[in-house]
């Protein structure tokens, strides 16, 4: 299949975040009253989805928004040390050629991102950056980004590593490739049944030449 327009989540697929995210989670941890993740839980909490992870954490939904604000906020701080995923910078150039849109829809601040993108010297590859301030607000607007381009449901493609970015792909009516080199295991993505499971950037090019 020729996607018309591929759209990327960002942590964890684009940029490596996770152990970052880690250290940001538990620096706030204590003013909310909730206990550290510790690097050996991480094999174990990345077969949980959203839900079952704050339910595991005892993080209550409407503490979210203020967890995430105040994460995102560090993140920007840290934004220099944030490595990409080994295997993406050299395969953007190539996809954004096959593509006519090529964006990123993330949870993560578009500051955040633009830097990152542009420390990298991929910025000028990327059509728009656009956030939601939701967890869970994706399928919203993955809708909005298809009727913005005037995109049918099978020419978009959202590239995510969580199971959420495969569940907002699937309420938005649009394919959904899931990367196996972020957050969520292999096995819970596969459980979540993507269009496409990817284990290594470089498929993403076979992928889009379908």
């Amino acid at each position: 299949m020729h996607y018309r327009a591929i759209i990327f989540d960002f942590d964890g697929t684009l940029a490596d975040t996770l152990e970052l995210t880690r250290s940001i989670y538990n620096k706030l941890a204590p003013a909310y009253g909730l206990r550290n993740v510790e690097a050996h839980e991480v094999p174990t909490l990345r077969d949980f989805s959203l839900k079952d992870l704050l339910l595991h954490l005892d993080i209550s939904k409407f503490r979210v928004p203020s967890l995430l604000a105040r994460g995102t906020s560090m993140l920007r701080e840290q934004i220099s040390e944030i490595a990409i995923i080994p295997g993406i910078a050299a395969m953007i150039p190539e996809l954004r050629s096959r593509t006519e849109t090529f964006g990123i829809l993330t949870s993560n601040a578009t500051d955040n991102v633009n830097l990152f993108l542009e420390a990298h010297g991929l910025l000028d590859y990327f059509t728009f950056v656009s956030s939601t301030s939701k967890l869970t607000g994706k399928a919203k607007h993955l809708r909005a980004i298809r009727k913005t381009f005037s995109l049918q449901p099978h020419e978009m493609l959202y590239v995510g590593d969580e199971i959420r970015d495969v569940k907002a792909s699937q309420k938005a009516g649009i394919p959904c490739a899931a990367v196996t080199w972020g957050f969520n295991s292999r096995s819970s993505l596969s459980a979540a049944d993507p269009t496409h499971i990817v284990d290594e950037p470089h498929q993403l090019l076979v992928l889009e030449g379908q």
